[in-house]
């Protein structure tokens, strides 16, 4: 079943006192992939700034702006409407020996490192093996990681904040989508399954009504290595469907931030958010 779905995300800060400049990057426009298709998108910021555009490493499409007036607020309004026909996906394709070449490791390098943010326990190191072990093919095994983590990680709103790393979620049984995708991500790196982190949306609705605007969040989920990127959303145990629409990939969340940058001035600030998902048809 396809679906056409709006995107609607309003974000920003607001400042203690004036902020004299501030600079950002905003990753908040939708890809165009194999199984979906964006249709439109702008992005607007206020107030008004000087702005360009670019393709990251991971290429995502990066809007870069720097606002050179005193402000009191800055807000970021990304709206898009996006396409999704995904298709189930097909067998597992590749063996241990392969996963674990010398020519998978050169070509994902990056997606097998093990930093702080995605380290994982030692105890789930060693479920992870035994996983492994006992799976004829990394695609097997790498789903029943997802599984794992699905059923020990309990999904608690707020119990975390965007700095967490995957340790500690596990360790507490308890997280966000950010922290399931980190401690999933983790444990596939630790077995030698390449690993990335996807960001993105989803309609909270199974069976979304059409034209009925749902409150919405960024969500988070992860795409392993198997002779092309194979995604599974371990928040939900499930694989990708057409209520998701993908942003952006990278190592972790620090490659993906929906909103980032600094600012001068006096103060602190606080951040909003707001995502309003709507079927369209």
């Amino acid at each position: 079943m396809s679906m056409q779905l709006r995107i609607a995300h309003t974000t920003g800060f607001e400042y203690d006192g004036k902020a004299n400049t501030s600079f950002n990057e905003a990753r908040l426009t939708p890809l165009t992939l194999p199984g979906q298709i964006v249709v439109h998108s702008r992005v607007e910021v206020t107030p008004t700034p000087w702005v360009y555009t670019y393709r990251d490493y991971w290429g995502a499409q990066v809007t870069a702006f720097e606002v050179l007036d005193p402000h009191q607020s800055l807000t970021v309004t990304a709206s898009a409407t996006v396409h999704t026909d995904r298709s189930p996906a097909g067998p597992t394709t590749m063996s241990w020996e392969e996963i674990r070449s010398d020519e998978t490791a050169d070509l994902h390098t990056e997606f097998l490192t093990l930093p702080d943010r995605v380290r994982p326990k030692e105890d789930l190191v060693a479920l992870a093996r035994e996983i492994a072990d006992r799976n004829a093919t990394p695609g097997e095994a790498a789903r029943e990681v997802c599984a794992l983590v699905y059923n020990e990680v309990k999904y608690v709103s707020g119990s975390t904040t965007v700095d967490a790393f995957a340790a500690h979620s596990w360790t507490e049984r308890s997280g966000v989508c950010q922290d399931m995708a980190h401690i999933a991500i983790g444990a596939l790196r630790s077995i030698g399954i390449p690993a990335r982190y996807v960001s993105g949306y989803l309609h909270p609705q199974k069976d979304p009504e059409v034209g009925v605007p749902a409150k919405g969040e960024s969500h988070a989920w992860v795409e392993w290595w198997d002779d092309g990127w194979r995604g599974f959303d371990p928040t939900n145990d499930t694989e990708p469907g057409d209520r998701h629409v993908i942003v952006a990939t990278g190592r972790d969340y620090n490659d993906v931030k929906p909103l980032a940058g600094v600012f001068s001035g006096t103060g602190t600030s606080r951040m909003f958010v707001d995502v309003q998902v709507t079927r369209l048809q």
